[in-house]
């Protein structure tokens, strides 16, 4: 069976940015695609969408996401489901096993920022796979081919989620660069410390070459790490999301939560441990 990529599907951008944005990647991937619909999230059905209890309301979006289905081109299966995201999300992944679960931002002009950080929280602590962000303005490159890793100059444990990147490298020849952001006090880790940390986690098939390694000194890591991304070009962010920083509050002033909301680009987030 072909890999699987999970889209989180809503009414408002997914039809135009997050879901098209998988289905760019899901071609060179050779990999199906699940749009997963969870009828009680107010990220995914809010309340001016959400179908009534009834049986026609049930059968109106089944029947709009089975046509949303047919237009993708590459085979795509519905999932619809009536428990809360959490539990959805977790059913489907024990199900379909999926390279990484797509997330768009929300398409709403109301929607709060911190709505998208508070669901890829709860997806990534009930459900550590790999979560891709699409931002729904501002990129218009896909499949990616230029992927800048950030990392935090620390050892990590990827919980089996590092051959998304791998596959990803694999089927669009692209690759890998790696920056890591210090501020002026921090002790910098030489270039052989983080190229052992990346071969630790088999991240990509040659993480030899020193020149793919970027190191800043700046006041705020989440400006520096996006400066870099826009020098380099890249076009994927992949960020490593501890396990700890998955905390309520902690999260929220992380930097993966920061990048989250001001990242131009899409962002990967592979889960680890601590």
């Amino acid at each position: 069976m072909s890999p699987s990529l999970v889209v989180l599907t809503d009414f408002f951008a997914v039809s135009n940015r997050a879901l098209s944005y998988a289905a760019g990647l899901a071609l060179p991937l050779q990999a199906h695609l699940v749009l997963l619909h969870v009828r009680h999230d107010g990220l995914l059905a809010p309340a001016e969408y959400r179908s009534s209890r009834t049986r026609s309301g049930v059968k109106k979006t089944e029947h709009a996401l089975e046509q949303l289905a047919a237009t993708q081109p590459v085979p795509t299966h519905v999932d619809v489901s009536e428990e809360y995201l959490p539990d959805a999300v977790q059913a489907v992944v024990r199900r379909y096993h999926p390279l990484l679960l797509v997330l768009g931002r929300p398409g709403m002009a109301n929607a709060p920022e911190e709505i998208i950080v508070s669901t890829a929280m709860d997806l990534l602590r009930h459900a550590p796979s790999p979560l891709l962000v699409v931002p729904t303005v501002g990129w218009d490159s896909f499949p990616p081919r230029r992927l800048l890793l950030a990392v935090d100059g620390e050892p990590f444990q990827l919980t089996q989620s590092q051959n998304v990147v791998r596959h990803l490298l694999q089927a669009t020849q692209g690759t890998l660069d790696v920056v890591h952001v210090a501020d002026a006090a921090e002790t910098r880790p030489d270039a052989v410390t983080l190229l052992h940390h990346l071969r630790q986690n088999d991240l990509a098939a040659d993480v030899t070459d020193p020149s793919r390694l970027h190191t800043l000194v700046r006041h705020r890591v989440v400006e520096g790490v996006l400066e870099e991304a826009a020098r380099l070009e890249a076009d994927l962010l992949v960020v490593v999301a501890r396990r700890h920083s998955l905390l309520g509050s902690l999260f929220h002033r992380s930097v993966t939560a920061q990048l989250i909301q001001d990242s131009p680009i899409p962002v990967l987030l592979l889960p680890a441990e601590d």
